[in-house]
C-alpha cells in the first residue's frame, strides 16, 4: 500500500479562496474513493451544491458553518465535527473564523463530482 505525505500533495485552486489536495484518487478513477484536504480562508463560502454520492467531511482546523437541506439550523464547524452528507443532499458551508478552515474530505466515488445549485 501506498503511503501519502500531505506535503507532498500539490494544492490545485478551486477559486473563491479555497484550495483542495487529493490525498487519494487519480484523473482516471483508478481508485473507488476520493479523500481530500479542502483549505477555506476565512469568509469564503461554496456553493449551494450536492455529490451523487455520499460525502463525509471531518474539520481538522478552523471555524465555520454549514447549511444541509434537512438541518433546521446552521451547523456549527470546529475540529472534531464530522458531516455525513446522503448522496444528492444539497449543502453548503463556509469559514467563519480568522484562520483558515481545514476539511478532511471523503468522497464515495472514484471522481469528484460537484452539482451546482442556484439558491
Amino acid at each position: 500500500m501506498p503511503v501519502v505525505y500531505q506535503n507532498d500533495v500539490p494544492s490545485e485552486p478551486l477559486g473563491r479562496g479555497m484550495t483542495y489536495q487529493t490525498l487519494v484518487g487519480d484523473p482516471q478513477g483508478t481508485a473507488p474513493v476520493r479523500i481530500g484536504i479542502q483549505s477555506s480562508e476565512p469568509g469564503c463560502k461554496t456553493p449551494l451544491h450536492s455529490h451523487p454520492y455520499m460525502e463525509i467531511i471531518t474539520v481538522l482546523e478552523g471555524q465555520g458553518e454549514a447549511w444541509m437541506e434537512s438541518a433546521d439550523n446552521l451547523i456549527l464547524l470546529h475540529p472534531g465535527v464530522t458531516l455525513v452528507l446522503p448522496a444528492d443532499h444539497k449543502h453548503w458551508f463556509r469559514a467563519t473564523g480568522e484562520r483558515p478552515l481545514i476539511t478532511y474530505g471523503v468522497h464515495a466515488s472514484p471522481h469528484r463530482i460537484v452539482n451546482i445549485h442556484e439558491g
